[in-house]
């Protein structure tokens, strides 16, 4: 009888440590996943313009109404397994479709900034809406008089950094460019502009 007693009360320390145990290896390992998704947060990719913040008016000069050139624009936190970087720039709000403004693959990850009126380090530049490669910048309707809608457009500049070098000829289309990143994102950011014609 004492034997039985004494296996069972084996039996329970043992079963009452590996329940401890593995308790504590999953806590570990919820903080461990946790941490790393703040870390990655904090050290997501960034795009910004000190021509303009997000969510707000694009000057015209970056327009059809103005010198209609390239926004300078600056790139943080580029992940360090990037090979390359790609940059569309479209307008959701256009009344026939997404309308395409500007594209550039296999920039060179290094890159920090982009000044106005140039291509950035080593890209190469697709093909826009325009029918022609390089930028094309908004130039959207005016409002209609007879809507109460602003007449407003959201330009959105879209940074992707892929985990290799994109083996392409240039002056290829939005959607051919995006076939070709498939499955290749290692990181991805935006900046929104703004601009109207009223």
């Amino acid at each position: 009888m004492k034997k039985w007693l004494i296996f069972l009360l084996v039996l329970i320390l043992i079963v009452f440590v590996a329940g401890f145990a593995f308790f504590q290896g999953n806590r570990e390992a919820k903080e461990t996943e946790s941490k790393t998704k703040i870390e990655k947060k904090e050290k997501s990719m960034t795009i910004t313009s000190p021509a303009f913040g997000n969510n707000q008016k694009i000057p015209g000069k970056y327009t059809c109404d103005g010198e209609n050139i390239s926004p300078p624009l600056e790139f943080s936190d580029i992940p360090k397994n990037a090979q390359s970087l790609v940059l569309i720039a479209d307008d959701p709000d256009a009344p026939s479709k997404t309308w395409v403004h500007w594209i550039v693959y296999n920039i060179d990850p290094s890159t920090k900034k982009v000044e106005e009126n140039s291509v950035p380090q080593s890209g190469i530049q697709g093909m826009t809406d325009f029918g022609e490669e390089g930028y094309g910048g908004p130039c959207p309707p005016p409002a209609l008089q007879n809507r109460d809608e602003s007449g407003t457009h959201r330009y959105f500049f879209k940074l992707y950094a892929l985990d290799r070098m994109l083996d392409v000829p240039e002056g290829l289309a939005k959607q051919q460019i995006l076939e070709k990143m498939d499955g290749l994102v290692a990181d991805e950011a935006e900046l929104v502009g703004l601009y109207s014609r009223k």
